[in-house]
């Protein structure tokens, strides 16, 4: 788990449930449905980063980019996966997030499989535009704030 000690808070951790489908015919987790599981881990900790919990995803938040490295396969299982996340950038309207996506204590030998990066961006549907952030999102996301997802750059 070294690759979370950077974070200066507690990274949250959320386990997700492997759906069977999201094995492809070489037996593994597909590529794609990484995405899905970042996907649940953000969704899943709204409502402990946020009083208002997933009534945020009302006043609009979008994926604005990702970044994935895959460190090791994923095959099927019946046990979860734990997807580490937390702040890394807190921004005007929008914020960034890192996620460790490994297994958890007890299951397998402490293998990380996945290493990412969100940048999201938040955004009012209704006037279809960007939306400054609130004093309380920002309070929210400051407490979550840890270092940079340990994503291995490119030279």
């Amino acid at each position: 788990m070294s690759a979370v000690a950077a974070a200066s808070h507690p990274p949250t951790q959320v386990l997700v449930p492997l759906r069977w489908s999201d094995m492809d015919a070489y037996g593994h987790v597909n590529n794609t449905q990484f995405l899905r599981l970042l996907e649940d881990a953000r969704v899943a900790a709204l409502p402990r980063w946020f009083p208002e919990g997933l009534a945020l995803l009302e006043r609009g938040i979008i994926v604005a980019r990702h970044e994935i490295e895959y460190r090791a396969q994923l095959d099927y299982r019946p046990e979860p996966v734990a997807v580490d996340l937390w702040v890394t950038k807190v921004g005007g309207a929008g914020y960034d997030l890192a996620y460790v996506v490994r297994d958890p204590a007890g299951v397998g030998a402490g293998v990380t499989y996945a290493v990412a990066a969100t940048s999201l961006a938040l955004f009012d549907f209704a006037a279809n535009s960007p939306r400054r952030m609130t004093a309380e999102e920002r309070s929210a996301l400051i407490v979550r704030l840890g270092g940079p997802a340990p994503l291995k750059r490119r030279r």
